[in-house]
């Protein structure tokens, strides 16, 4: 890759984009500002405006978007006639989680073992800088053969909605022939890979009421119908034996026909623990981008400590469900909601409230883009081609712009490859990947403007 002149400026600058991250990265950007400060996001909205309008960017705005986030927007022209390319990252992050758990702090990058430690990161602060260093790179090198948009977001992890309503009541605003997503990841380090399709998701709260108040489990228990008893009955009869998620109504019986995850590589990313299986049937490809995958993301129950002696009277549950491209998430919704309200036991009163969701997306890879992209990432990773993959995640403003611009071309690349422990504790970044993916979209810009 050192032969490359793109592939050099990019080396020469990575000290810079070091730096540039270790300021991003100390916005404590969370979305959540009944948790985090508002005024964090703000910080970091008003750095990625800056840094846009230093790049010669016009039309530099911060959207204030319906759900009240603001997203960061620029217009960088290109040559009379060229095609015009967005480029979209986000700078709002997940929470720290248990700050103590971190080896260091999250919102202070930090180099170890050859990589950069700190919330966002990976996800998807390095995205924003990811974009950067290509432009700059470029325009070292002859300039930037395109039109391009930068959407930087500021609530793609709270899920809320903002950045798609306001491009759909601006649809104008991200008009472009292509659409580079800098929220994916690498298979694994050093394999360069797109993804091409990202499973759906909703969100159902459940709230199970059996009692009009808690009764002592030695006066009342056996008889009086526990609610947080009913809650797990619930929740048991969302998997199979095996694991496998069961919704009445739902299939789960897809194949994945791409790149495959061999079960040892898949034990060792998710980090399994000796003598524990691995739930579900299928290969992992199927079970993690082809196929509905139920999760319990919390319960709201006493906790063990000061627990008391009582029936529960009310429980309630958070459930995840994640469906593949194909599978309508609305439609999947009401199957979640008839599944719970059919297996509610002992005639318990149940309600359920969706508060989130989000389409599948599966991109055309037959695309000029594609084979733009293919050549690129063939130079910034030499001897490697470029792969295809799916992601159990989901990004619902890709098919917010599939709708709008149904002829876009839409690619996602990404710093989320499986070692940088996105959204969990100790979060970080392979400066590595940083440096060769930004070289693959400077020439894949290139590329594409030629093609």
């Amino acid at each position: 890759m050192s032969s490359n002149p793109v592939a050099e400026t990019v080396a020469s600058m990575m000290p810079r984009a070091r730096a540039e991250l270790t300021e991003l990265v100390a916005f404590k950007s969370v979305a959540d500002f009944d948790q985090f400060p508002r005024s964090e996001s703000e910080g970091a909205a008003r750095w990625v405006a800056d840094a846009l309008a230093a790049e010669g960017f016009q039309d530099v705005a911060l959207l204030d978007t319906p759900d009240g986030t603001q997203s960061v927007y620029g217009y960088l022209p290109g040559p009379e006639g060229a095609r015009t390319v967005l480029l979209y990252a986000h700078y709002d992050v997940q929470p720290p989680l248990d700050e103590t758990a971190w080896t260091t702090p999250p919102f202070e990058l930090t180099e170890r073992d050859g990589r950069w430690y700190g919330r966002g990161a990976a996800d998807c602060k390095g995205g924003v800088i990811m974009h950067l260093l290509a432009l700059r790179a470029l325009k070292a090198n002859g300039g930037v053969p395109v039109h391009v948009k930068v959407i930087a977001e500021g609530s793609e992890e709270m899920g809320t909605g903002g950045l798609e309503r306001y491009a759909e009541e601006h649809p104008e605003l991200l008009a472009a022939d292509t659409i580079v997503i800098g929220d994916a990841g690498n298979f694994r380090v050093g394999l360069p890979t797109v993804t091409s399709t990202l499973r759906g998701m909703t969100l159902v709260r459940v709230q199970i009421d059996t009692l009009e108040g808690n009764l002592h489990s030695g006066q009342f228990g056996g008889a009086a119908p526990d609610a947080l008893g009913a809650l797990i009955r619930v929740l048991d009869s969302l998997r199979a034996e095996d694991g496998s998620t069961t919704v009445d109504g739902l299939t789960g019986e897809a194949s994945w026909e791409g790149l495959q995850y061999e079960d040892g590589q898949f034990r060792q990313d998710a980090k399994v623990l000796d003598g524990v299986e691995l739930i579900g049937s299928g290969t992992v490809a199927d079970r993690i981008w082809a196929r509905p995958a139920v999760t319990v993301l919390g319960i709201d129950c006493p906790p063990v400590v000061g627990a008391t002696p009582s029936v529960q009277a009310s429980a309630r549950a958070l459930i995840s469900l994640r469906v593949p491209p194909g599978v309508d998430a609305a439609e999947a919704t009401k199957l979640l909601q008839a599944h719970v309200e059919a297996h509610t036991p002992w005639g318990a009163q149940v309600r359920t409230e969706q508060i989130g969701q989000g389409q599948a997306f599966r991109a055309d890879t037959g695309s000029p883009a594609y084979q733009a992209m293919a050549d690129a990432m063939a130079v910034a990773y030499p001897g490697q081609e470029m792969q295809y993959a799916g992601q159990g995640g989901s990004i619902p403003l890709c098919n917010t712009l599939a709708a709008l611009y149904p002829q876009a071309e839409i690619l996602l690349i990404g710093l989320s490859e499986p070692e940088a422990q996105i959204h969990a504790v100790n979060e970080s970044v392979s400066p590595q990947e940083l440096e060769r993916l930004s070289v693959a979209e400077a020439l894949f810009l290139r590329n594409y403007a030629a093609s």
